[in-house]
């Protein structure tokens, strides 16, 4: 029997967890497939990640940089969406159980299976550093870290006391990837240009804002020469950074960091990722990050019809781990799409996975980014051109685009930014 005949008979059931950019570029691989599609997410929607940090920091609006996952089915005739929690894989008998909303649980069954489960950070065993310093991977994560930036200049523009104002007007900034470098440079530029002349009983310029990696140098992934001018151009706007700088205790009071206490009301954690724990299900080998070792075709190894993708999978190239970016996340997903749909339609199979960098891009602040890609480096005001122009393409529709595109404008023209809610405390609401 070949695989015409078994699609005629049965249209294999390709079930898709997690709706992120490996997730949905699987899905996109597989829309012209004799295929019934199947994503499963615990959230209604499609997040643009990278920018996540603006709404952190009252650039943009969570809307602007999300979209709903249920438009996808009116786009890809052969995908439905489910709005579950998976809470069960059962490889051998080839299904997933999971808790869909309202409190039900459904059994789905699958031919193939893509795990995309993207990750979530990680506090490095210190969990209780959660409690006073919000991470930054969902919308509600970006939501709570605004409204404590924007609460303690409040808080400092209330109180009468000068040691408590400075503590309220310092800011901790723990990691010194991109995510956390981006976010201590906007929210650098926040307190010198949106917040200027907003407080009479306090000048927000003079904030504080300490930027803490525990390695030699900020932001690894570039050429240690960019890393150099992102550290300057940090100075330049009033970031103090702390390399070889261990966090180790957190609390409400503030940071310690080598045994000295740094006190502030604020501290955001941008330091690390870990796999999500969904992994676990498959039995299958991880890596020290939890992430699932993968073949050269991105299956399970021993699972023909499994597959990992994205931040969720563990994959060697040129005697390295790639690194867990959105582009590692968009050319993984596509790949397992074309070999499932190569493998159904009985054409060649894909070569095994490589991965095509194009190149690395960090904004900090105003009119400055870095670019490299192979032994291209760049930074300054071109450079960050190019970021706002490729992460403009990138956001998940039309709309999020124009929204973006505008607001930017406006921000850049005057300074001001347009998000700058302090949601209600639900103790303070009234009927």
């Amino acid at each position: 029997m070949n695989n015409k005949e078994v699609i005629d008979r049965h249209k294999p059931v390709v079930l898709i967890i997690g709706g992120g950019f490996a997730g949905i570029n699987a899905a996109r691989a597989l829309k012209h497939s004799n295929v019934e599609i199947i994503l499963v997410d615990r959230r209604n929607h499609h997040l643009f990640q990278p920018l996540l940090y603006q709404v952190a920091t009252a650039v943009i609006s969570p809307a602007e940089i999300a979209a709903p996952l249920r438009q996808l089915e009116e786009r890809q005739n052969n995908l439905s969406v489910v709005l579950a929690e998976i809470t069960g894989i059962d490889l051998q008998a080839r299904a997933v159980e999971a808790q869909v909303e309202g409190g039900g649980r459904r059994s789905h069954s699958f031919d193939y299976l893509i795990v995309a489960t993207g990750a979530q950070s990680t506090y490095f065993g210190h969990d209780e550093f959660a409690e006073f310093a919000p991470s930054l991977k969902t919308l509600t994560d970006a939501e709570a870290m605004r409204a404590k930036i924007l609460r303690a200049y409040e808080v400092a523009a209330s109180t009468e006391d000068p040691s408590e104002r400075s503590r309220q007007m310092t800011f901790a900034v723990v990691g010194g990837g991109p995510t956390g470098v981006e976010l201590a440079a906007s929210l650098a530029t926040m307190a010198r240009e949106t917040l200027r002349g907003n407080f009479r009983s306090i000048d927000p310029s003079q904030s504080k804002i300490v930027l803490i990696e525990a390695g030699k140098r900020i932001l690894p992934q570039f050429h240690e020469s960019l890393a150099v001018k992102a550290q300057e151009h940090l100075e330049r706007l009033g970031v103090q950074v702390l390399t070889n700088a261990s966090v180790e205790h957190i609390d409400e009071q503030g940071v310690v960091i080598g045994g000295n206490r740094v006190e502030c009301a604020t501290v955001l954690w941008g330091a690390g990722v870990t796999a999500s724990p969904i992994l676990k299900m498959l039995g299958a080998e991880t890596d020290r990050g939890g992430r699932v070792i993968v073949d050269p075709n991105l299956r399970v190894p021993g699972n023909r019809n499994v597959f990992v993708v994205g931040d969720a999978a563990s994959i060697v190239q040129d005697g390295r781990p790639l690194p867990g970016v959105a582009q590692v996340a968009i050319q993984s997903g596509s790949f397992a799409g074309r070999v499932i749909a190569s493998e159904l339609e009985g054409r060649q199979m894909p070569k095994a996975f490589s991965y095509f960098n194009k190149g690395n891009l960090a904004v900090i602040g105003k009119n400055y980014a870095l670019l490299e890609r192979n032994n291209v480096r760049m930074s300054g005001f071109f450079a960050w051109i190019i970021w706002a122009l490729i992460h403009i393409a990138f956001l998940p529709q039309l709309q999020n685009r124009l929204r973006v595109e505008v607001q930017w404008l406006y921000t850049y023209a005057t300074g001001k930014r347009g998000s700058r809610l302090i949601p209600e405390r639900p103790e303070h609401r009234h009927a």
